[in-house]
């Protein structure tokens, strides 16, 4: 058994759920007037931030469907969301998309009904996050990397290594990193730390940083709680993150390309590494809630989410790669090269997010995502 067949098959046999009964349409009928999304900040544009980035307004006019958003901070509360139901789509992380799909949460969508899946990039087409067992459960689309972010008045040339947020050190300008440093509000977080011991401490033999043994992940605890004592606070909202930096001392962390791009924006002193241990990151999927009232609007949506020129602003906007390759031809508002700075060509040195299971690819058995939970919360609490 390949290893995505065995991530596909996972989750279904550990939680004991069959997939969903909903039928994917036949066909997509007029608008119903209106649509609600779960995002991540930055996501859903409007032009309220900056009037260059706007790929709501003309949806809006050619679909009829008025956007209403609802951004989420982590995928946890994304799940949550579309747990307590009243929302059409959600863009969803790896480590939410098959909880979803499990949870009988999301339908399957009808590629047939979307012209514009023909021109989705071939590497997420089949993507194990929202392909389960042969139907598709939403339209790529973005990706990226979640990236170490650092001041570069204390940082005078890029970071090489996540040891600078984990382990105690005097940073470059000779002022130790306690209390300057952040973590993400997250428990998939704990797979960053996993990733950096992969590397750091290879006896423990971790190969996938979402595949923890019990004593690959008491290592991977013990150093989350060394990090304790170093951090300045646990982020989850981006606009407090970015604050921190600007105002509250703090000079490096993990954080999403959106927060380095707006903060270099303001012209703060501020830029991003790709550590030689790689990364973790994020492959979105747009997924229809199970129950949506407003399934037209939804998939006038899904099929207007994937033009070149929507893509293109969003990635150079958000600091993300396009799910549409010919979206890297587009020029974006910014001019910018956004394919090629975002990390169009480093796919395989990202460690996409997804659900850790019991059951696991790597090993016998590795510890699940309800323990990563539990035990995370008890770490940014001080236990």
């Amino acid at each position: 058994m390949t290893h995505v067949t065995m991530v596909r098959l996972g989750v279904f046999s550990l939680l004991g759920l069959s997939l969903g009964s909903y039928a994917a349409p036949a066909a997509v009928g007029a608008g119903e007037g209106r649509l609600d999304i779960i995002a991540w900040p930055g996501y859903i544009e409007r032009g309220e931030t900056d009037k260059k980035y706007d790929w709501v307004t003309g949806f809006e006019k050619a679909s009829g469907c008025k956007v209403n958003v609802k951004t989420a901070a982590t995928s946890d509360e994304m799940v949550s969301l579309m747990n307590q139901g009243g929302y059409d789509l959600v863009t969803a992380s790896g480590d939410a998309s098959l909880r979803l799909v499990a949870g009988k949460k999301v339908q399957e969508v009808n590629i047939a009904l979307i012209p514009s899946w023909k021109t989705v990039d071939e590497r997420l087409r089949d993507a194990p996050w929202h392909v389960v067992q042969g139907k598709h459960y939403g339209v790529p689309y973005q990706w990226g990397p979640n990236v170490l972010m650092y001041n570069t008045n204390v940082f005078k040339s890029p970071p090489q290594s996540w040891a600078v947020v984990f382990e105690p050190q005097k940073l470059p300008d000779g002022k130790p990193n306690k209390g300057r440093v952040q973590a993400y509000d997250g428990a998939i977080y704990i797979a960053d730390a996993a990733l950096y011991l992969m590397k750091k401490n290879p006896a423990l033999g971790i190969k996938d940083p979402y595949e923890l043994n019990e004593a690959q992940y008491a290592a991977v605890l013990a150093l989350l709680r060394q990090q304790k004592g170093l951090t300045h606070r646990y982020w989850h909202d981006v606009t407090v993150q970015m604050n921190d930096f600007k105002k509250e001392g703090v000079v490096a962390s993990s954080a999403w390309p959106y927060q380095v791009n707006a903060l270099k924006g303001e012209k703060q002193p501020i830029a991003s590494a790709f550590p030689a241990e790689g990364t973790t990151g994020w492959a979105d999927t747009t997924m229809m809630h199970a129950e949506a009232k407003h399934p037209n609007c939804a998939y006038k949506w899904m099929e207007w989410s994937l033009n070149s020129k929507l893509q293109s602003s969003l990635a150079e906007w958000f600091g993300s790669v396009p799910a549409v390759p010919a979206a890297c031809k587009e020029k974006a508002p910014g001019g910018s090269n956004f394919c090629g700075d975002n990390g169009f060509d480093r796919m395989t040195r990202i460690h996409f997010w997804k659900t850790p299971q019991a059951k696991c690819s790597t090993q016998g058995t590795c510890v699940p995502y309800s323990r990563w939970t539990q035990d995370y919360i008890a770490i940014m609490g001080g236990r």
